[in-house]
């Protein structure tokens, strides 16, 4: 494996983990604080799928 390979994987494995990230910030508003935090969820629901078609661009531009 090349390094440019290992820098490919190393920043698809960044892109993914900000993705969990956000879906883990939802969770959280759906199983602790659905009530009084709702109102985050547009944004947050915004900013997952931004991050999931970063992921899949870059998956898809690079061959991974």
């Amino acid at each position: 494996m090349t390094m440019d390979e290992i820098e490919k994987k190393k920043e698809l494995a960044k892109l993914k983990r900000k993705t969990s990230e956000i879906a883990g910030q939802i969770h959280d508003i759906v199983e602790e604080s659905l009530m009084t935090d709702y109102n985050q969820l547009p944004e947050l629901s915004k900013e997952i799928v931004e991050a999931c078609n970063a992921y899949k661009s870059f998956k898809k531009q690079n061959g991974l």
